[in-house]
């Protein structure tokens, strides 16, 4: 029985000419084409930039079978091969000459007076207040306080996000085989009147965080943000974040290297 592949891809005009190349390619190597998604297929690839790898694994609920992403947009760390490579994809991929990155999750679960919410990141999650005031949070790690931080809000974000907003927030990028979270803050105060931890602080996979808005902060209105799709929460009582269960699979190939990729897309 032939394998089913299931291709998602942006509105772009390069994306869309990719996608029917890669249809008709898909097709006169014998493999059946899913016309709508569906959870028992081989292999989900996804063409675009990481923008639409995002919107794929949050719409999809983070499938389970191996993604495969062509870059049509700009940074493509996601992404693992190029349009001009459709050819080498099903090659390789018909051959099994590639691997699995397991690409761990960040849960955010949101505790408010009337229930408690749970969102779900690939690349980060964060807190924050609205654009017009600070923020103030209790952190604790594993139970235990640490600091009442200050400012415009907390980021937490896993390996594959540390090239992310993290990045642009001065935090560092992070190894993807390291199981580690990786918590900065945005534009936190230091003064006399408030303490604040101004760098990123790593974390192992078995502990979580705990944020508990202060008292005057629970009659504003607190944005909760997870890779880029953001929800509005009042009175929040507390939030957890840690590692969840979820996970999704990418493929590379026998040349991937994530330093050799960080290297081209940021220096």
């Amino acid at each position: 029985m032939s394998k089913k592949i299931f291709i998602f891809a942006n509105e772009s005009d390069s994306s869309r000419l990719t996608e029917r190349q890669l249809r008709k390619k898909l097709d006169k190597s014998g493999y059946s084409i899913c016309q709508n998604y569906c959870e028992d297929a081989d292999l989900m690839v996804c063409i675009g930039g990481d923008g639409t790898f995002l919107e794929a694994m949050h719409r999809f609920s983070f499938p389970p079978m191996p993604i495969i992403g062509i870059n049509t947009g700009h940074l493509g760390l996601f992404q693992e091969i190029s349009p001009n490579m459709l050819d080498d994809f099903i090659f390789n991929y018909s051959q099994d000459r590639y691997t699995l990155q397991k690409l761990s999750t960040v849960q955010m679960k949101v505790k408010c007076s009337d229930g408690i919410n749970e969102h779900l990141g690939i690349n980060e999650v964060l807190i924050r207040g609205n654009a017009t005031y600070s923020i103030h949070l209790n952190i604790s790690i594993d139970g235990n306080f640490i600091e009442r931080f200050s400012g415009d809000g907390v980021l937490i974000a896993t390996p594959a996000g540390s090239t992310a907003y993290n990045y642009s927030l001065g935090g560092s990028i992070v190894d993807p085989r390291l199981e580690v979270l990786q918590v900065t803050p945005i534009a936190p105060m230091n003064t006399t009147a408030y303490r604040s931890f101004t760098s990123s602080i790593l974390l192992p996979s078995d502990l979580s965080l705990q944020i508990v808005p202060d008292m005057h902060d629970r009659k504003h209105t607190i944005c909760v943000v997870n890779d880029g799709f953001s929800v509005e929460y009042d009175d929040v009582v507390e939030i957890e974040v840690g590692f969840s269960d979820v996970s999704v699979n990418l493929m590379r190939f026998e040349n991937y290297d994530f330093w050799r990729k960080v290297k081209s897309k940021f220096l």
